[in-house]
């Protein structure tokens, strides 16, 4: 016998393009399983719409006129809390950099505006856009998740868990982690004394964008990696499109065409695994807020090897599955805030003079 039927998932379109609109529902009503409960031609018809419909998720470009898609979801997440994908037709990182400031203010993802039906992208990306739409309208989004940025006191403050010098962090995280990311860099840039090394999931095409995004708010060097790169301390690597990244104990960066792990390339397993081998107890590996379980046996090889390892803890996650396997596999030490995890990068990773003055207080 079968179960019963499942319900569309019920989309607010919000798109000042008739074309683009026409586009997006002609996808969204041949991929079967979805229902556009409206159309919105701005950012504030969206806002209101938003409250009137309650939609199971806002597909929502990102310009548009009387309120942007930044705008649009801060009113959104502040007044009626509601998944969001933010959709935008341009891959400049100028363009792209404001699509992670709506996402800093809660939308949960970003991806291309499909091409037309015409050009050779276009199946593609469609078929990227509609498992997004699908994965996300599963997210219980509670409102407004604003990380608190930890003062230098409680940053400096913070206990140093090894005694040896930090040579490296590894940070990963998925839905939910670019403005976590972007917190937590931005609070430890002053103590940062070692690279930082990320892998973020995200949807192809926007990770450059990412880096110029991060490299504005944290004011640290963020850079895309190529082979054989040395890294070097205050910078930051995220891993390329569709490569996975590891490093080799000569500290030079490894970029590897492989199978995805866990679904993805990069894989968060892959970085972590690889900091295991090649820098053992000298380095930390940070996971944080994401679907799946990318990322949490590398974390267990990590701390095998002597490393730190740290998780997010549920009540700052976006989505605490990534952080969640971890835990159940006991890969991390320390399940902890945003705001502490910046705490225990800056104790381990700092100067040597200024470890030395968080141990004395």
């Amino acid at each position: 016998m079968n179960g019963p039927e499942k319900s569309p998932i019920r989309v607010l379109l919000v798109e000042d393009s008739a074309v683009q609109r026409e586009m997006l529902s002609i996808i969204l009503e041949d991929a079967g399983g979805f229902e556009i409960v409206g159309t919105a031609v701005d950012g504030m018809d969206g806002i209101e719409k938003t409250g009137q419909l309650r939609p199971d998720i806002v597909l929502m470009d990102c310009h548009m006129p009387r309120a942007n898609g930044i705008e649009a979801t801060q009113r959104i997440m502040e007044t009626c809390p509601t998944p969001i994908v933010i959709v935008s037709a341009s891959l400049l990182p100028d363009d792209v950099q404001i699509t992670f400031d709506a996402i800093k203010s809660g939308a949960l993802a970003v991806m291309s505006k499909p091409v037309a039906f015409s050009a050779p992208d276009h199946d593609r990306q469609a078929a990227e856009m509609i498992q997004t739409l699908r994965l996300m309208s599963e997210v219980k989004v509670v409102g407004r998740r604003i990380v608190k940025k930890p003062d230098m006191p409680a940053v400096r403050g913070a206990a140093a868990t090894s005694r040896e010098k930090m040579q490296l962090v590894a940070i990963a995280g998925s839905t939910g982690a670019p403005g976590v990311i972007a917190d937590i860099l931005t609070a430890v840039a002053p103590q940062l004394d070692c690279p930082a090394l990320v892998v973020q999931h995200i949807a192809r095409g926007f990770i450059l964008g990412f880096a110029a995004w991060l490299t504005q708010k944290t004011g640290l060097s963020v850079t895309l990696p190529t082979e054989g790169t040395l890294v070097q301390p205050r910078c930051v690597y995220l891993a390329p499109d569709d490569v996975h990244m590891g490093i080799g104990g000569d500290g030079r960066i490894h970029l590897v065409d492989a199978p995805p792990e866990d679904g993805f390339q990069p894989s968060a397993s892959y970085l972590f695994r690889s900091v295991a081998q090649a820098y053992g107890r000298r380095s930390m590996g940070i996971l944080l807020t994401g679907m799946g379980r990318d990322g949490a046996s590398g974390l267990l090889e990590l701390r095998k090897a002597g490393g730190i390892t740290a998780v997010q803890d549920e009540a700052s996650c976006v989505v605490f599955g990534m952080p969640r396997e971890a835990i159940r596999l006991d890969a991390a030490q320390h399940v902890l805030s945003p705001q502490h995890l910046a705490g225990l990068i800056a104790a381990n990773a700092s100067p040597r003079k200024d470890r030395r003055d968080a141990d004395a207080r």
